[in-house]
């Protein structure tokens, strides 16, 4: 089966067409600027070129339809035409406590992801505008709908609730939610199969180090714990992410400012993380080369966030009662040696013995432990298209 991987933004759409059999990548791309001035899609057929094509994409439907033509193109498509994608996958982020799991997207459940909404407004509905979009361009190809936060409904309640009056949770539902979840479930299966064993067997942390960043604590194949919680705020400093916070620093910046919560609350999404910190980049490999030419901010803000994985490392174990196995994934995660050289300072403890020369290798699966380490340590790069693919053939098929 032919499966096309769809991950839509508010003004973007990132694609891929995965063979399910072989799970092969048989194309990518993004579209950019969709209703903006100066929109674009780029292409790439396995094995080829990127190629980037203005063009005007007034809308989600716009933009579709110009990647059915890319994957249909004589020159740089894959297929021959529509009837050979077989299937839609959509990355959705917030399913609420509705959604435990993957669904076949019909219109009760596009209902619900719209009541989800309110708890992601700059999420939901851009997703919903591209899985309208796919129905509009492929009528009659059946869609999924692959939710981020479906992974951690395992969490039990002392884990989600907050130590706000209960009948806010009752009302509101407000409650840690977590978010990355697609890619903490396929990491902590891959490093059970790496390992030879049974994610069943196992207690596995996963720490998810990219641009947004989050850990999970994997006990026995269930999610018991995450850093994000009822929005993708809390948790780590990230890359323009505050992380956690005192709460009252919103009001009380806010009174400093002469703003308003909403506009502080921008702040800490936007410009505040390693960015924030560093004054100089959210990207972790621009800060890892300032800091080794002596910036000293580059260096503390480095240094800070590796503090914070650290710090939830070890709170997770607490939780867990033991650890086997750590898995670093996501971008810094994968590709970021001295990001993961800086967090290995804070879990020795654990008996990790992560060998210095190991840990040199970028984007690779490696165990980065000695041979008989009590905690394994290991890189693990995620693929959540793959697994957006792989849920939408196993509710298809």
């Amino acid at each position: 089966m032919n499966i096309l991987v769809i991950n839509c933004g508010s003004s973007s759409l990132k694609y891929q067409l995965i063979n399910s059999d072989t799970e092969e990548v048989l194309a990518k791309g993004l579209c950019e600027r969709i209703g903006i001035d100066g929109s674009a899609i780029t292409h790439q057929p396995a094995g080829g070129e990127k190629v980037k094509t203005e063009v005007e994409m007034a809308d989600h439907t716009a933009a579709v339809k110009y990647v059915v033509e890319k994957l249909t193109d004589a020159s740089v498509g894959v297929i021959k035409g529509l009837d050979e994608i077989d299937a839609v996958g959509h990355r959705i982020v917030h399913g609420g406590e509705k959604f435990a799991g993957s669904v076949v997207i019909t219109d009760e459940v596009m209902k619900e992801i719209e009541a989800c909404s309110d708890l992601a407004p700059l999420h939901n509905p851009a997703n919903l505008i591209g899985i309208r979009s796919c129905q509009e361009n492929m009528p009659g190809v059946p869609m999924v709908g692959v939710f981020d936060t479906a992974f951690h409904q395992t969490m039990p309640k002392k884990a989600y609730l907050y130590g706000l009056p209960y009948e806010y949770y009752e009302k509101y539902k407000v409650r840690r939610y977590g978010f990355h979840g697609t890619s903490h479930d396929f990491v902590s299966k891959r490093a059970a199969e790496i390992l030879g064993k049974s994610r069943d067997d196992l207690k596995i942390i996963v720490c998810h180090l990219g641009n947004g960043a989050s850990v999970s604590a994997v006990d026995h194949g269930r999610s018991v714990d995450t850093s994000m919680g009822l929005t993708p705020l809390e948790g780590l400093i990230m890359g323009t992410r505050s992380g956690d916070l005192d709460p009252a620093i919103i009001s009380f910046l806010a009174g400093k400012l002469g703003v308003g919560a909403e506009e502080v609350i921008d702040i800490c999404n936007k410009k505040s993380g390693v960015l924030g910190l560093s004054g100089l980049s959210s990207d972790f490999r621009d800060l890892a080369e300032a800091a080794d030419g002596g910036n000293e901010m580059a260096a503390t803000a480095l240094e800070t966030y590796a503090y914070r994985v650290g710090k939830y490392i070890g709170a997770y174990t607490a939780a867990m009662n033991g650890v086997d196995v750590i898995a670093f994934t996501a971008g810094a995660g994968e590709n970021n040696s001295e990001v993961r050289a800086l967090i290995g300072q804070y879990i020795g403890y654990l008996g990790t013995n992560i060998d210095p020369e190991k840990n040199k290798v970028r984007g690779e699966e490696i165990i980065l432990s000695d041979e008989g380490s009590k905690v394994v340590t290991m890189v693990v790069p995620t693929n959540e298209e793959l697994a957006i693919a792989r849920e939408t053939v196993r509710l298809v098929k």
